[in-house]
């Protein structure tokens, strides 16, 4: 007696293409937005070194803070 055989189909495997999702449309004729928070600050035309701003000394990362905003308020470089 002969044994059939089975045949078999490959299924193929089908793949979701990803779509990205759309971009929104800038128009580019709006003016620039203002500084998150209504700060702005400007430093254009200052002649200070860090040097002569936060000391010689190594300072850590909070009082570096503290001193950029009392040379910000005492140079009135703020908009506030």
């Amino acid at each position: 007696m002969a044994i059939k055989k089975k045949t078999t189909t490959k299924k193929k495997a089908t793949t979701k293409k990803k779509v990205a999702p759309k971009k929104k449309a800038t128009s580019k004729s709006k003016a620039k937005k203002p500084a998150f928070g209504g700060y702005a600050i400007n430093f254009v035309g200052r002649q200070e070194t860090v040097e002569q701003v936060f000391g010689k000394k190594p300072i850590a990362p909070s009082e570096m803070t503290k001193k950029i905003w009392i040379f910000i308020k005492s140079n009135s470089l703020s908009n506030r």
